[in-house]
């Protein structure tokens, strides 16, 4: 596989992506389907003119025709095709009726199910208290019939891919607060997993994760440019939800590197269980937005959209660059790391508010 192999899908997968989302503006400006700041009351709103949310129309526009021209259309990549399908319906559907999130939570189980039923699951992990070892998830095994075939549900490793597929979904999701923040994790997560898997470039069935993982990338940095600040476009729930989706489908077909996938992906994750902690701490429901995140404390310091989008951004590849050179056991040890200095940051950030600024809501 040469260098042309890859470039090109992720060239036409960020054209496709740079054509189809001003069209996207311009439907959503013609139907009036705009999140306006004036109507709003909820307090993680915080940009300050009405803006579109339609990004996962452009996106999955983007990922499934450069998919369909350069991807075998078998039975698993129809499974994320459909997955994918049901994100975005989902995501459209949220732009213009703020669907209930419990709701947004079942049809996402619906996208991973989906793919578990293509017949993509986490048969083994790498065991990161024991290098060199694998946790074997293949058994028990359950035969069943199905349409008039014998199938087999693998107990543990389809569960654990539905879990892992909506709760990344979830997470990633939840970073797209800041104009442009959500788009350049995800073109970092995608190359790192798609250099990943270019290590196994010998085995034939990586061709199509690593083609995969360069549109992927190819298609949020297509969309880039319009959700930067100032954004003229935000991802939504459709294409938030369609990048965690695609990465953890990714980090599974890569050979389940799943700690690779968690490490680059760290902050947004441990951003995650700190917020449902203390939302469910405060008695309130994990899935109801607030406030709270650490891009919204990094704004209450007196950091820009575009600086606290741009740390993302660099903080994903320096993680990036280091999952890529340890093993399962090094990178639990980064990951609790990490964990602790996000948790003292978050705790500082909480506790000596005179440290920080008024928030402003349209601060570069």
């Amino acid at each position: 596989m040469n260098l042309i192999n890859l470039l090109l899908p992720a060239f036409l997968s960020a054209i496709i992506a740079l054509i189809a989302t001003p069209l996207v503006i311009r439907l959503y400006r013609h139907h009036h389907w705009l999140d306006d700041p004036k109507g709003q009351t909820h307090p993680k709103v915080i940009h300050r003119y009405p803006v579109p949310r339609g990004g996962g129309l452009a996106i999955y526009a983007a990922i499934l025709l450069t998919s369909l021209i350069f991807l075998p259309l078998d039975k698993h990549l129809l499974g994320i095709l459909l997955g994918g399908l049901v994100l975005m319906i989902t995501g459209l559907l949220d732009d213009i009726y703020n669907l209930n999130p419990y709701l947004r939570l079942g049809l996402g189980g619906l996208a991973a199910g989906l793919v578990v039923l293509s017949g993509i699951g986490v048969a083994y992990v790498s065991n990161p208290l024991s290098a060199g070892t694998v946790i074997n998830l293949s058994q028990p095994q359950i035969p069943i019939f199905f349409l008039g075939k014998l199938r087999t549900i693998w107990i543990w490793a389809d569960l654990l891919a539905l879990i892992w597929i909506v709760g990344t979904m979830n997470f990633v999701n939840w970073s797209k607060g800041l104009d442009g923040q959500l788009p350049g994790i995800v073109v970092v997560s995608a190359v790192v997993i798609g250099l990943l898997s270019l290590r196994f470039v010998d085995d034939v069935t990586q061709w199509p994760v690593i083609i995969l993982a360069f549109i992927l990338a190819g298609a949020y940095l297509g969309f880039l440019p319009y959700n930067f600040y100032p954004q003229k476009i935000m991802p939504g729930y459709g294409a938030g939800s369609l990048a965690g989706y695609f990465l953890a489908v990714l980090a599974i077909l890569s050979g389940a590197k799943l700690a690779t996938a968690i490490l680059v992906l760290g902050v947004p994750l441990i951003d995650a269980v700190y917020t449902v902690l203390r939302r469910l701490a405060k008695g309130r429901s994990p899935v109801w937005g607030d406030r709270g995140h650490l891009h919204h404390k990094l704004m209450n310091l007196g950091w820009g959209k575009r600086r606290i989008a741009v740390a993302y951004w660099l903080v994903s590849a320096a993680l990036g660059f280091i999952a890529l050179q340890l093993n399962s056991q090094q990178k639990l040890y980064t990951l609790m790391l990490l964990g602790v200095i996000i948790g003292v940051s978050l705790l500082w950030l909480n506790n000596w508010s005179f440290y920080s600024k008024p928030p402003g809501r349209a601060k570069a």
